[in-house]
């Protein structure tokens, strides 16, 4: 079972950090949240506090197959001032295991760690200054080898069936769109 860990920290993207988590769960993948505040208690970005499953210090990450980072201001600011998030994030880039980011967190914590450099990355409107070392492609959703963005909110739901496809299969990351009414919705 492949295993995921989002990192949540105060001010995060409610729906960037939760819709992801809900369709991997449903597809099978094991997803921990983990908080990086002292408290398992984060404050999402319109108020809604979640509680963590670890603290950060209480993971080593090592058996991750993919860290995920929910965008969001200052949710995406908070990550980037976190040492050991990014530390972890750079670690697993470099084993060549997957990485994901939404919305500002493309921008904010991986362009500047450099995971960006020369690679294809999409980010919020806005923020893609910040990618000049990196191609930006204003789509929904982008990936390139283990790295995967995200443009915004709206794009939770793409951007969560991608992670699933990748993680566990395309046809599991359908039928869960289907059983979700994803698939209506998008008249596909």
């Amino acid at each position: 079972m492949a295993k995921v860990y989002v990192f949540l920290a105060d001010g995060f993207e409610d729906v960037e950090a939760l819709i992801p988590i809900d369709v991997l769960r449903r597809g099978g993948v094991e997803v921990s949240t983990v908080s990086i505040t002292e408290m398992p208690l984060v404050r999402s970005a319109h108020g809604v506090t979640i509680e963590a499953d670890l603290l950060f210090d209480q993971c080593d990450f090592a058996d991750a197959d993919l860290l995920m980072l929910p965008g969001g201001m200052p949710g995406a600011a908070n990550l980037a001032a976190h040492e050991g998030v990014c530390a972890a994030v750079s670690s697993q880039a470099a084993a060549g295991r997957k990485v994901s980011a939404i919305c500002a967190a493309p921008a904010v914590v991986l362009a500047p760690l450099g995971l960006l450099d020369g690679k294809r990355a999409t980010c919020y409107p806005g923020f893609e200054q910040a990618l000049a070392k990196a191609h930006y492609t204003a789509e929904l959703v982008t990936v390139d080898g283990n790295i995967t963005t995200a443009e915004g909110p709206a794009a939770a739901f793409p951007y969560a069936y991608e992670l699933l496809g990748q993680l566990v299969d395309r046809q599991t990351a359908d039928q869960v769109a289907e059983g979700m009414r994803y698939k209506h919705l998008m008249g596909k």
